[in-house]
């Protein structure tokens, strides 16, 4: 059996057995003909809102708060109808502000890239910092206990839009929605305690669960204490093609648009496999491997206790230089020790959810990375186990398991939500 596996630009083919392997793909779904129209007709009549244009004054100050490059937002096809929605507006009244998180600032080019020239050239564009408390403004304590602190630039602007895509989340549910607030334009401290072990130790802090998650409920609760006047999410296949627009009230939008992406994207499986194959849904979510813990936590979902996982992540962001989460790996010299080490009461340190899920991950079954950029040394040191060929691992894992081994590959990732059926989804 030949299977494409998302990765990188180009994608990665795998030559594997034709028995007992089983293939779990989101139902694919086409893309809108005229997505233009569709962008617009959303702006001009959206869910449980007035239109966009109607909700914005022409002496009104505006943000626009977009996805950063480790998301593939089409922002450069989203933004200019929400743009040309507010031509009654100068443009030095609009800010658009770089949702980076904890995420470093993107570079003149791959904003370029992501917004196209005219909006470079054309609008302020702010980048978030998450670490500096001077462009942030206080806005008391969530009922959760932590500290509100999100970007002045975004709080002072009259109305403020919130942009971005809505895929399966690991640990917030979905993407899109409130993400954009927090932890898109938050502090570092309010960002810290939301991913902190205390809220990722919760059941419901996982793949396609918002009511009830912590960490989603807290989420939303901080956007909308900071009024957002309008939500403008899609919805894309493998493709990048625009699927659902899902724009207007922020509540009632996000859920449309997260039932929409649970109807394609939650696959059931009948039992756990005893090794699982993953994309991290190819460029630019696999630029490092950071982000690839995503692909690893769709193959948890349905990998067996004792079983392995290979994740296929490009990496060319190597692991990456920036964040804190290569350093945290080094903290301990395996899973258990790593989890020991963030659960201590007031650990508090940027990246400190990635490598905690890597770390649950990791205490039930083994993970194999195939990427183009990094050392074996680097892959070791990361706690994880380095892949050169995936055609060579499995056929080590099957001398392991035995012949009659079950296998899952899941090509495009964390694009998919796999659930063992009877287990909780």
């Amino acid at each position: 059996m030949r299977v494409k596996l998302a990765y990188g630009k180009e994608g990665l083919w795998v030559e594997l057995p034709d028995d007992n392997v089983t293939v779990v793909e989101p139902r694919y779904v086409e893309a809108i003909p005229d997505e233009r129209s569709a962008l617009t007709n959303a702006l001009r009549h959206p869910m449980g809102s007035a239109a966009l244009r109607e909700l914005v004054g022409s002496d009104r100050t505006v943000a626009v708060v977009f996805s950063d490059i480790t998301r593939p937002t089409p922002n450069d096809r989203i933004l200019p109808p929400l743009l040309d929605e507010l031509n009654h507006v100068a443009s030095e009244q609009i800010t658009l502000i770089n949702a980076t998180g904890m995420h470093r600032s993107n570079t003149d080019v791959e904003l370029r890239g992501m917004l196209g020239d005219a909006i470079v050239d054309g609008y302020q564009i702010v980048q978030h910092d998450a670490w500096n408390e001077d462009e942030q403004v206080p806005l008391g304590h969530t009922s959760f206990g932590h500290e509100i602190l999100v970007n002045r630039r975004y709080m002072d602007a009259d109305v403020k839009i919130l942009t971005g895509f809505i895929e399966p989340h690991f640990f917030a549910g979905f993407s899109g929605g409130p993400k954009a607030v927090l932890p898109g334009v938050a502090g570092a401290l309010s960002i810290f305690h939301n991913h902190s072990g205390q809220m990722l130790d919760d059941p419901r802090a996982s793949w396609g669960v918002t009511q009830g998650n912590p960490l989603w409920e807290e989420m939303l609760e901080v956007a909308l204490r900071t009024k957002p006047a309008f939500l403008y999410n899609v919805t894309l296949n493998h493709e990048r093609g625009i699927t659902g627009v899902f724009a207007g009230d922020l509540r009632t939008a996000h859920a449309a648009g997260a039932a929409a992406v649970r109807e394609t994207a939650m696959v059931p499986v009948d039992e756990p496999f005893d090794i699982v194959i993953t994309s991290n849904s190819g460029y630019p979510l696999d630029l490092n491997l950071y982000q690839a813990v995503k692909g690893m936590s769709a193959a948890s979902q349905i990998v067996r206790e004792g079983g392995a996982i290979i994740v296929a992540a490009e990496c060319w962001d190597g692991i990456p230089d920036h964040g804190e989460y290569r350093n945290i790996l080094r903290m301990a010299d395996s899973p258990h020790g790593l989890l020991d080490v963030i659960r201590n009461q007031g650990f508090l340190m940027m990246d400190q959810w990635q490598a905690y899920i890597q770390a649950l991950i990791q205490v039930r079954s083994e993970v194999y990375v195939r990427n183009t950029y990094l050392s074996d040394e680097e892959i070791e040191a990361a706690l994880l186990k380095p892949c050169h060929l995936i055609e060579d691992t499995v056929e080590q894992l099957l001398k392991r398991y035995g012949p009659g081994a079950r296998i899952c590959v899941l090509p495009q990732g964390p694009q998919t939500i796999p659930y063992v059926v009877g287990a909780s989804a």
